[in-house]
């Protein structure tokens, strides 16, 4: 994506089933989870480069002994930072009791991080600072272990505020007003409520406090205290908590909004945002790494029962097209054929407008992640030219030579490999007073390839804001002079904010938002806007499911193909003496293309839960108010 906007959050759940010594015996150390919790993360750092975060449960401590433990940072690293810290102080305290060195036993009762039960976070923020305080997983500690909470997850909820007064009606008094310590608290307040209710019910039975704690750890309902805590929450989530006397869960969304995959056998059972992540730690078939179900909860007892729960009523299914065309690694199967799907879907229109000219024509992507789209577009070119070549030699009125065959089958479509980023140069270019002029040395881009009458075909995964188009790539790319330049998006058109996880909540950032403005000013119906604005704000306090989208009103007058015209007129500068043209995914195409994840809100503006749609409505009123603040 050459346009930088934030990723998505990861997470990692690890439950060991047996007892430490066994995972010592059978792999030759007592630091498995830790290793594999290392793995897991530093497999799906392409989530979270802002912060990491790793937190552990040891079970059965005596009291007085630590049995929680937490660490965190945002260093420019950060996962190999905190794994750096682990490794630092079990490597110190074992070099200062060598003779513990096999004693699993010892090692548990003395050293922090070994535990059974341990949850790890990769973090992108899309809200909040970017401080140590922000970072997950987040802690709620108390005397009683069953109401000692860790969360950490991917999500961002559109209702937080909301959520933050229900709390304050419960007589609670949040620290800060985030949804990250809004979710903790909601889950902490009815895990207190139930963890109570076991109690007096053993109190009744003349159990004593002591004794108690063995009878909340087997009554405690995990999946009940879920249900009252999550009713209320509108957006998109994957969400892990461990409980400090042993207990686990995973919730996801009702939509399926986010991602999150589980495996089990009987050393383990193990959670992550992404299933090639779990494939390749644990070396386990793709078949064995199963998705869990939409408004449904993992969850792991302390005694090792492994269930699945249904939590909060299903709604249709709509998991995030995004993390299938940008986000997630592509090396997952089913990711890797869908966006090979997505080069070969826009080829028929890259071929319109190249006149079928695929001789004249040179293939390329930008950025590297546009590598496997291309590597479809590239297929379906291969296609045409073979259908093009069967033709000819089928067709029986032409008497070929050998000469004319061997012509004939040489023709070939041309991929070159365009631009190379330089990374160490991006890194540099940190003054946004000389941006401008430095970007546009960010790539280089191979020279002798390209000829004065090609057409240059870019596909990328996306076209977002267009700033790193319009200041670099494009001008980059008329060095090499060609007849043409076709930037392709393997997406459509972004014209909606997400308010789920993904970091694009200003509208005016879009330039198919502000391409429609454009339109709207040269046809002489800006008035649209104001009528937009007007509806949108009289229904900021309608309730439930009623709101509408009123934005799309913004686009309507217009095809998606007078869209993608303006954005290149918009791309093209003065210094660009070539034609720019841009054509874009259709949503028919993309749908074909990820026929299981229909999530399309930011493209169609058809948002899965009422927030969103409240989101978009405010997201507007900010843009036409002059507002640069986030909708939610």
């Amino acid at each position: 994506m050459s346009d930088a906007i934030k990723h998505e959050c990861g997470i990692a759940l690890v439950r060991l089933l047996k007892p430490l010594d066994f995972y010592k015996q059978k792999y030759g150390t007592a630091f498995y989870g830790i290793n594999k919790m290392y793995l897991l993360m530093e497999k799906q750092h392409n989530r979270g480069q802002d912060g990491a975060g790793f937190a552990s449960v040891k079970f059965d401590m005596k009291p007085g002994s630590r049995y929680i433990s937490r660490v965190r940072s945002t260093e420019q690293q950060p996962i190999q930072d905190i794994f750096a810290q682990i490794n630092q102080r079990l490597n110190r305290i074992l070099e200062e009791n060598p003779t513990k060195i096999h004693d699993t036993q010892w090692q548990k009762e003395n050293m922090p991080y070994i535990g059974e039960l341990s949850l790890g976070h990769v973090r992108y923020g899309t809200f909040g600072k970017n401080s140590i305080e922000s970072v997950h997983p987040f802690l709620r500690q108390n005397n009683w272990k069953h109401k000692s909470l860790i969360v950490a997850g991917n999500f961002n909820l559109t209702n937080s505020n909301e959520i933050m007064q229900e709390l304050v009606e419960l007589g609670q008094h949040p620290k800060e007003n985030t949804d990250t310590v809004s979710v903790m608290e909601k889950i902490g307040h009815f895990l207190d409520d139930e963890v109570e209710k076991i109690y007096q019910k053993c109190k009744k039975k003349g159990i004593s406090k002591k004794d108690a704690s063995s009878v909340i750890a087997e009554k405690l309902k995990v999946h009940k205290v879920l249900k009252r805590a999550a009713k209320s929450w509108d957006g998109g989530y994957a969400m892990a908590g461990l409980m400090g006397h042993g207990d686990a869960f995973v919730l996801r969304d009702p939509a399926g909004i986010r991602p999150a995959f589980y495996y089990q056998d009987d050393e383990v059972v193990v959670v992550a945002s992404e299933r090639p992540v779990i494939q390749t730690v644990f070396n386990v078939p793709i078949e064995e790494v199963k998705e869990l179900e939409r408004g449904h909860a993992l969850i792991v007892k302390k005694d090792g029962e492994v269930s699945i729960k249904p939590v909060l009523e299903q709604l249709p299914k709509k998991s995030c097209s995004f993390e299938r065309i940008y986000f997630s690694r592509g090396s997952d199967a089913d990711i890797y054929q869908e966006r090979k799907n997505l080069g070969k879907n826009v080829f028929p229109q890259i071929l319109s407008r190249i006149n079928q000219d695929i001789e004249n024509t040179v293939f390329s992507f930008i950025p590297n992640t546009a590598e496997t789209s291309f590597y479809g577009m590239f297929e379906a070119a291969e296609d045409f030219l073979n259908r093009q070549k069967t033709k000819i030699l089928l067709d029986g009125n032409h008497a070929l030579s050998a000469e004319k065959v061997t012509k004939i089958l040489s023709v070939r479509a041309r991929m070159e490999k365009i631009a190379i980023k330089d990374v160490k140069l991006r890194t540099f270019i940190a003054d946004d007073n000389s941006r401008d002029d430095l970007v546009a040395h960010v790539y280089d881009v191979t020279y002798g390839v390209v000829k004065p009458t090609d057409n240059l075909v870019i596909i990328d995964d996306s076209i977002v804001r267009g700033t790193t188009l319009k200041k670099s790539i494009i001008k980059i790319l008329n060095r090499l002079n060609p007849e043409k330049i076709v930037v392709v998006s393997s997406a459509p058109q972004i014209r909606y904010p997400d308010c789920y996880g993904i970091d694009m909540a200003r509208i005016g950032d879009f330039i198919a938002f502000r391409a429609a403005l454009e339109l709207l000013h040269e046809t002489k119906q800006y008035h649209i806007v104001d009528e937009v604005y007007e509806k949108c704000k009289s229904q900021k306090e309608i309730e439930g499911a009623e709101v509408q989208n009123f934005v799309k009103e913004i686009y309507a007058p217009f095809s998606d193909q007078q869209i993608s015209d303006k954005i290149a007129q918009m791309l093209k500068t003065e210094e660009v003496n070539c034609d720019v043209e841009v054509i874009y995914q259709t949503v028919e195409n993309l749908h074909k293309a990820c026929p299981d994840h229909k999530g399309d809100w930011y493209f169609t503006g058809d948002y899965p839960t009422p927030g969103g749609i409240r989101v978009v409505n405010s997201a507007f009123i900010n843009f036409y108010e002059g507002r640069s603040e986030r909708a939610y």
